[in-house]
């Protein structure tokens, strides 16, 4: 098995961590700190921190420092996909993710393309 085929292997069985999903549902509706994650998803903080990690590792989790009223720094997360494809294709699994795009990059892009027609 090679390193593409173990990183598949790897993302599906992420995947398929109930609590992983858990994580990964909650923080594409909005962002989200480690605590209000284990209060929605009912888990500890450890066990968060553990699959926040994890996403982190597949690049499907990204992570922010905000400052609250208080002066006190504090981590939210969010999704960095907005949709994944598994498809098994001559008996191989593939995936296929698919990441919002920067809208201020893409119009730059399209400018840039125009322009150069």
């Amino acid at each position: 098995m090679d390193d593409d085929d173990r990183s598949i292997e790897e993302i599906l069985d992420t995947i398929g961590d109930e609590h992983a999903r858990r994580v990964l549902a909650a923080v594409s509706r909005e962002p989200k700190s480690a605590k209000q994650l284990g209060e929605e998803c009912d888990l500890s903080l450890p066990t968060v921190y553990r699959r926040i990690e994890i996403l982190k590792e597949y690049d499907l989790v990204t992570d922010r420092t905000l400052v609250a009223d208080d002066g006190n720094h504090y981590k939210v997360f969010e999704s960095n996909f907005e949709s994944t494809v598994i498809s098994l294709e001559d008996d191989e699994y593939k995936v296929r993710i698919y990441r919002s795009e920067n809208l201020p990059d893409r119009f730059g892009q399209l400018w840039d393309e125009l322009g150069s027609e």
